[in-house]
């Protein structure tokens, strides 16, 4: 045994017996075997297409809503481009820009939009049954799927009506109560992420899976989306706000696809935390051989996620490991 090999085993033996690090480690390599990286790319490409068409449908909705007062309209803007907040400052100085045309470019965003939304909706309930390993044979139908893209649609136009409220309420004057205002706003804002994650997860998970099993990961993903809102609007402030037009250019393209695929793999990440979370799949291996009890269950899940047909069954067997020669044998 080399020396890398023999302090591998001595890292691996130390993660394996501490049960938060079994557990860390367990959660990214669950992430690994499930190609996680891929699923969010996935979900990056259809989140990137349906935002601008939902901007344009906000900003139209607005102008009909607002009426003659443009400072409401301006308000409410301002406050839902809070949700994107490393980008939202490029946005609102060219989000007007959608409005020329707004008949026929209302039509074409709502078209898009369910498109790009129904795209969104397919690649979470595809991730959501990679995560939680379900085999093909039962995995909800075409129409089933359908359905619940309906339901994911409601979700994002609810999600968005309610955190726009909220930034908008936050933003009021308080007269000298500023920082408890913003306090309690971002409790608010957190318990309302965690509530959105949890609906998510519900609508998008298989139903085998039960909700309490959810609750674990919609905690962490609400509560990690709420930090990186407050970092992404700490970063805006410091380093976005005063940028040239060609660098605000590529910071808002740039920004917008790194924004989304953070929150993309956060939100997988949860996921993930979920399945280990309720089938105890920890500790995990760092070095093989022995394969662990957990790695040998995750190695027979993904095996048997290729069922495809009532007459199929996937048969997993693990052979024992042939002894080591003794150093310097052959």
């Amino acid at each position: 045994m080399s020396r890398v090999e023999r302090l591998a085993r001595r890292v691996d033996d130390f993660q394996q017996r501490h049960r938060p690090l079994a557990f860390i480690y367990g959660v990214i390599k669950k992430f690994g075997d499930d190609k996680a990286g891929s699923l969010a790319a996935l979900l990056v490409y259809y989140a990137v297409l349906s935002l601008f068409p939902l901007l344009l449908i906000l900003v139209t909705v607005l102008g009909l809503v607002a009426g003659s007062d443009p400072g409401i309209e301006q308000q409410i803007l301002n406050s839902a481009l809070k949700q994107f907040p490393v980008i939202g400052e490029q946005l609102r100085s060219n989000v007007h820009a959608l409005e020329r045309g707004s008949g026929l470019g209302l039509a074409i965003g709502l078209l898009w939009l369910v498109w790009s939304s129904v795209g969104i909706s397919q690649a979470g309930q595809h991730a959501m049954a990679e995560v939680w390993n379900i085999r093909g044979i039962r995995r909800p139908g075409y129409w089933a799927r359908l359905a619940r893209s309906g339901l994911f649609i409601v979700l994002l136009a609810t999600f968005l009506v309610v955190t726009t409220g909220l930034a908008w309420v936050a933003s009021y004057p308080t007269h000298g109560l500023d920082y408890a205002w913003r306090v309690g706003g971002g409790l608010v804002s957190a318990v309302a992420n965690v509530a959105t994650y949890l609906v998510a997860f519900r609508v998008l998970t298989p139903g085998g899976v039960k909700l309490r099993q959810l609750i674990p990961g919609a905690v962490a993903g609400g509560l990690a989306w709420t930090v990186l809102q407050t970092v992404g609007g700490y970063l805006m402030a410091r380093y976005v706000r005063d940028a040239t037009p060609v660098y605000g250019f590529f910071a808002i393209i740039l920004g917008l696809i790194a924004w989304i695929y953070l929150g993309a793999q956060t939100t997988l990440y949860c996921a993930e935390l979920n399945v280990v979370l309720a089938r105890r799949w920890w500790p995990r291996g760092l070095v093989q051989p022995p394969l662990t009890r957990a790695d040998k269950q995750v190695l027979v899940a993904l095996a048997k996620e290729e069922e495809r047909f009532k007459d199929q069954e996937v048969e997993v067997r693990f052979a024992e490991p042939t002894p080591r020669p003794p150093h310097g044998g052959d």
